[in-house]
């Protein structure tokens, strides 16, 4: 085992994707040498991104990966995610020396096709072949496309109206978990106007609380994924997205320990104050990173005639 793969507190799962971030994409153990790639799903009930590790093979521009599940009866659940979700971030090793995150469609090949990639997957990685051997379930093969936005505008304005509707349904609901969160602080107003703190907050609360933090957290994370497309078709955008990619780890390690926070509620081990402090801690740039972030990304997603390079 690698250094890297001696951290204590990570889970294996943790491991491998930590030591593939660090090493652009080669990885030691049982994955030593193979063509890996990370995906990012969405977790069909929990709406929790989930990360990882996979076989891919590579197809021209797209990227085939296979739910072999090690010759499980069961299908792997990223699978599953991306059924129900088929926005997938992939991650993978680049010639520039470091792991970029690209924005994919997920579709899974049938018939003819699916067989044919199957059968070349078997013959290039023979483990795949005892993984069928181990099952009576038709292994899926999915192919991932990347985000190209080199296609007219009527492709690419679209994508800018949607990141405006995200922004609005974060903003949204980032109001109603303060509201909530400062209902569980004054108890509610009664006849003598506020009341004295609550203790802690419901489980309820709790579980709100989480699907925005979950919401937020996987938005970047695709954002992530479709900045590298951005940067490839309008390179004048690199400063403006390396920027926003910095506010976005500064995001995700304050969500990181809000999370910690939430489940310390949990345990009544804080309270709703604490939690109300924290949660404004970890949003309190973020209308700021919205606006920048539609300043500089919309006039380009809407194919302006002369787009001009965002000032800093």
């Amino acid at each position: 085992m690698s250094e890297q793969r001696a951290d204590r507190g990570l889970s294996w799962n943790e491991q491998v994707i930590k030591e593939f971030r660090e090493n652009n994409g080669a990885v030691g153990g049982m994955f030593e040498g193979a063509p890996l790639v990370l995906l990012t799903t969405v977790g069909r009930k929990s709406r929790k991104p989930h990360t990882n590790p996979v076989i891919h093979l590579r197809d021209g521009e797209r990227h085939l990966v296979f739910g072999s599940n090690a010759g499980s009866d069961k299908h792997p659940d990223w699978y599953h995610n991306l059924l129900a979700s088929p926005q997938v971030t992939m991650e993978i090793g680049t010639e520039d020396g470091a792991v970029k995150p690209f924005a994919t469609r997920a579709v899974p090949l049938e018939g003819e096709e699916r067989h044919h990639y199957w059968e070349l997957q078997c013959s290039l990685a023979p483990p795949f072949r005892r993984y069928e051997e181990q099952t009576d379930r038709e292994i899926p093969v999915v192919a991932l496309y990347p985000l190209d936005l080199s296609a007219e505008s009527e492709r690419t304005r679209p994508i800018g109206q949607q990141l405006i509707a995200h922004h609005q349904d974060l903003r949204a609901e980032l109001a109603r978990v303060r509201a909530e969160i400062e209902g569980a602080l004054t108890g509610g107003d009664g006849p003598e106007g506020v009341r004295p703190p609550a203790a802690g907050l419901t489980e309820e609360l709790r579980r709100r609380c989480l699907t925005y933090c979950y919401g937020l957290q996987l938005h970047h994370i695709r954002e992530d994924g479709a900045f590298s497309a951005f940067e490839r078709q309008w390179p004048w955008l690199g400063p403006a997205i390396e920027r926003l990619r910095a506010e976005h780890r500064v995001v995700e390690e304050a969500l990181a320990g809000f999370e910690e926070l939430l489940e310390q509620a949990r345990n009544g081990e804080t309270d709703a104050a604490a939690v109300h402090d924290e949660l404004e801690k970890v949003t309190g740039g973020l209308e700021d990173h919205f606006a920048y972030e539609e300043r500089v990304l919309l006039p380009a997603l809407d194919q302006s005639p002369s787009p001009s390079p965002p000032s800093p």
